[in-house]
């Protein structure tokens, strides 16, 4: 736990440099022009098949009942909205990942390479192609089990913490990644993975569940649906930023366990 304290407070720091900070613009730029461009073609007819599917049903007492019984009785006027914005939210969260393990990541760890770790020979053994299908295949395995633990909302707190483990899962996964792509060999990024499995889903479920924190912008009642698009807008802000700060953390982790690895190395081999 001292190494993920430790990279936790050289990550705050460092978060306020301004290359991060200007780090965070082109990762927002891009998820906001996707989701812009989806959510004006796209929102309206996914809200009245929503709508369709619950009359067809009859799903609307049980929706509405559920409510009440949970204290958010002032979204039953908004129940197809409020589920189309909840599907939305972890694929805009999916969507900030995923550009900035492409576009930032591999900025993230040179930066962080050069000021802090000059010694380490860079071995590249990532790619952007191999960044691409780590992320896409990891958001295909989140996506599938999302939707199977969907039934625990149930369960509110099973489903939170659940959901935290998800979201550890993926972001060690596509943060580990593209943080070792220059400096590790695939050999020393598959070994680091397995010597610090626990640590680095520490990371992972901490960050990923910082990462939900702006979603909860989206449960502010018939409110939260008027401001939809400033809302959405918003919460892809926060999650660049809430990221930029994970990749810190996970760059200032991984980059000291592979610079522990090599001198282990050197020292087995004397």
């Amino acid at each position: 736990m001292v190494g993920v304290l430790r990279a936790w407070s050289r990550a705050f720091l460092s978060q306020w440099h301004g290359k991060m900070l200007l780090m965070s613009i082109a990762p927002f730029l891009l998820a906001l022009g996707v989701w812009a461009a989806l959510l004006y073609f796209y929102l309206q007819p996914l809200v009245d098949q929503l709508h369709a599917l619950f009359t067809e049903y009859n799903l609307f007492p049980t929706s509405t009942s559920w409510l009440r019984s949970v204290g958010l009785g002032t979204l039953t006027a908004v129940v197809a909205p409020l589920i189309a914005m909840l599907g939305l939210l972890p694929l805009m969260i999916l969507t900030a990942l995923i550009f900035i393990g492409v576009v930032a990541m591999p900025v993230i760890g040179r930066h962080v390479g050069l000021r802090h770790y000059p010694q380490l020979e860079q071995r590249k053994g990532g790619s952007i192609l191999g960044s691409v299908g780590v992320a896409l295949g990891g958001m295909a395995v989140f996506m599938g089990l999302w939707i199977l633990t969907l039934p625990l909302y149930l369960f509110p707190p099973l489903a939170v913490a659940v959901q935290a483990l998800l979201w550890g899962w993926l972001t060690t996964r596509v943060m580990v990644y593209d943080t070792l792509a220059d400096y590790a060999s695939a050999e020393e990024r598959r070994q680091i993975l397995r010597q610090h499995r626990w640590p680095l889903l520490i990371i992972g479920v901490i960050s990923g569940a910082a990462g939900a924190l702006p979603g909860a912008i989206w449960l502010g009642g018939v409110m939260a649906v008027v401001l939809f698009p400033l809302l959405a807008a918003a919460s892809i802000w926060l999650y660049v930023l809430v990221f930029i700060f994970t990749g810190l953390w996970f760059a200032y982790y991984c980059m000291d366990a592979l610079a522990q690895l090599r001198a282990q190395e050197v020292i087995s081999k004397e």
